[in-house]
């Protein structure tokens, strides 16, 4: 599910800490100017010749590696001055790439350069107060002391880095810097090998190239470990420090926001959809759909395997490995959660040594195992939110798996055939059995169909991929938008998605799509304010919280989880929460009292869901009107 935010998020660069998937042969401008980009598939793609593991190539030389570096820069600088791009975010990731390249070459004029672009691109109130914070000083400090190590470069770091950190606003700034602070408390070198190893080794040995959106990734693996992972010891006791004096935590709105219903409301029960990567329905016994008649399928909802073919279950099954491994994934994951929110605990501290002390060899297979795990607790923690404090709720399954980047054979169209006739039973599924209203915390865009068939295709031609990604990406789209269509009478909820990119220009779906029974929601923290990792665009009309947010995952335990995958789900509550009050409501009277029922932020850029202010706008229309 792309919709999680990143378990490991290791990568100390600017380029890391923006969120942005840019996939990039190349194209001719256009006669006269430069070509217009209109979406993210407009870019060119690049392709880079690679006879050697990325993992392996981490640690070349400088002079080899620096080489490379200097390839993809220049790309990266011909699509800047080649072509007519608006899109912030699409900006924001290639003047991150070019701070990283800058920094490993020794640019550091034209490094600082490209950092005051990044930094003039920011849009969120967060991105604008941190951004620039550990690269800034630690290119000054190289310019000043004409040096990249030693005493001198090392106190000129130091006091730079420190005076950035006590000038910011702990308010805007605490999860950024418990981010990095976390970062540096986990990532190691042989870490990131071992990354690379899992997510980029197996695409570079089908074809023996690599694209641009690998080739960024590795460049910016390299700054870690070259530029910014030595300053550890700098660092790391000023970001301390800093969280210990002022770790005050931020107000949580939504408590006082939050509606719990109970059977003195008279409500009308209210199939909730949960179209995910599975259910563990055990969990629910009271909030159930039961089908009379399931036939092939559970009673509990529809189940599809990676081949689009059904299957009587609510939850992927598990190999006896899987099942062996997940209660260490559980409490990893609380782990890391507790670390990067500067919360010492045991869980944090095995986190760090289960991760930090595992070789490249045995990291890579185990980060697999977290990826696909990752995704299969997804469902089961997206359903304790969707039905929290609402007993009308009943849950209908509809799995799949969309890791589609992690399955393990290329896409065809033939495959997305098969699952656009899934995808039609589900729609009818919905319909047929009165779902009023069903998550989707997942997203797709052409440049995951490309990232897939990188994988799994040994076709070296980027611009054969980008064609033949965009074939199944049209049946795919056409699956995902005629399946909502088909159940006119139900309410989508999806995630805007966690790219921190406007999901319009990325293509995204379902978020970038424009019907009348779909909402796509943003993500905001305990406080209200926005997530650094959460997409926008004009279909992106509310937001939710999506930070640190508790429920359950297959087996009982509560972890908390952060993505709009949580923040879809609280919207999901509140438009069931209605209809369980009003089963008369449409899908298009439940989003309006959604949206009047919003209070927009002082900046215009959020419109944050108040569940208790919109129910007592529907019990104040039934009122005054006596019924609807």
């Amino acid at each position: 599910m792309k919709n999680q935010t990143c378990k490991l998020p290791v990568a100390l660069t600017a380029s890391a800490l923006i969120v942005f998937a840019f996939t990039a042969m190349a194209q001719a401008p256009s006669a006269g100017g430069k070509k217009k980009i209109a979406t993210a598939d407009d870019l060119p793609r690049f392709s880079y010749p690679m006879d050697q593991a990325p993992s392996s190539f981490l640690l070349a030389d400088d002079a080899i590696y620096n080489a490379f570096v200097a390839h993809v820069l220049h790309d990266v600088d011909s699509v800047l001055n080649d072509y007519d791009i608006e899109d912030k975010a699409t900006l924001r990731a290639l003047y991150g790439f070019k701070v990283d390249a800058e920094s490993l070459t020794g640019e550091n004029e034209a490094a600082l350069k490209s950092l005051q672009k990044l930094k003039d691109l920011q849009e969120k109130p967060e991105a604008k107060a941190t951004s620039g914070m550990l690269d800034g000083p630690v290119l000054k400090a190289r310019i000043s002391s004409n040096a990249s190590s030693g005493a001198a470069f090392d106190a000129a770091f130091k006091r730079g880095f420190q005076a950035n950190v006590d000038a910011l606003d702990w308010h805007l700034a605490q999860d950024t810097v418990k981010g990095i602070k976390g970062s540096f408390e986990l990532a190691t070198p042989s870490m990131i090998a071992g990354s690379e190893k899992e997510s980029l080794d197996p695409a570079a040995a089908k074809s023996n190239t690599v694209d641009l959106n690998a080739a960024e990734s590795m460049i910016g693996d390299r700054a870690f470990i070259k530029v910014f992972y030595p300053l550890k010891e700098q660092a790391l006791p000023i970001l301390t420090a800093y969280v210990a004096a002022h770790n005050v935590q931020k107000p949580d709105i939504w408590d006082g926001r939050e509606v719990t219903l109970t059977g003195d409301d008279k409500l009308t029960p209210v199939r909730i959809g949960i179209w995910d990567s599975g259910v563990d329905t055990a969990l629910y016994p009271n909030q159930l759909f039961t089908d009379p008649a399931p036939a092939s399928h559970s009673p509990h909802g529809l189940a599809f395997d990676m081949r689009g073919e059904i299957y009587n279950g609510d939850l992927q099954p598990l190999t006896p490995d899987l099942k062996n491994v997940y209660p260490k994934v559980v409490g990893l994951e609380q782990g890391l959660s507790d670390l990067f929110n500067s919360i010492d605990s045991p869980a944090a501290t095995e986190a760090k040594k289960t991760l930090g002390t595992m070789p490249p060899d045995q990291l890579a297979p185990f980060m697999k195992q977290l990826g696909f795990l990752g995704q299969w607790m997804h469902g089961t923690h997206v359903a304790g939110i969707a039905v929290r404090g609402n007993p009308a709720a009943r849950l209908v399954v509809a799995q799949f798996n969309d890791a589609l980047p992690d399955l393990p054979f290329e896409p065809t169209v033939e495959w997305a055939e098969k699952f656009k006739a899934s995808f039609q039973q589900v729609g009818d599924y919905f319909r047929t059995n009165n779902v009023r209203v069903v998550n989707m915390s997942w997203d797709d865009d052409v440049a995951e169909f490309e990232q897939w068939l990188t994988k799994t295709s040994s076709e070296k031609d980027p611009a054969a991929r980008k064609q033949a990604a965009q074939t199944v990406y049209k049946v795919w789209r056409e699956a995902v938008e005629n399946a909502i269509r088909s159940a006119p009478n139900t309410l989508f909820v999806c995630a805007a998605g966690n790219s921190d990119s406007d999901a319009g220009f990325t293509e995204e779906v379902p978020a970038g799509l424009h019907l009348p029974n779909l909402i796509a929601v943003g993500a905001v923290d305990q406080a209200g304010e926005e997530t650094s990792f959460t997409s926008y665009g004009e279909t992106v009309v509310v937001d939710a919280d999506g930070y640190q947010v508790e429920s359950y995952v297959p087996g009982g335990t509560k972890l908390k989880m952060s993505g709009t995958s949580m923040a879809s789900p609280n919207v999901v509550n509140l438009a069931a929460k209605l209809i369980a009050l009003d089963p008369s409501l449409t899908p298009q009277e439940t989003i309006a009292l959604i949206r009047k029922g919003a209070d927009k932020s002082a900046d215009g850029r959020r419109n944050l869901i108040n569940p208790k202010a919109t129910i007592a706008l529907l019990r104040q229309g039934k009122s005054e009107t006596g019924s609807r």
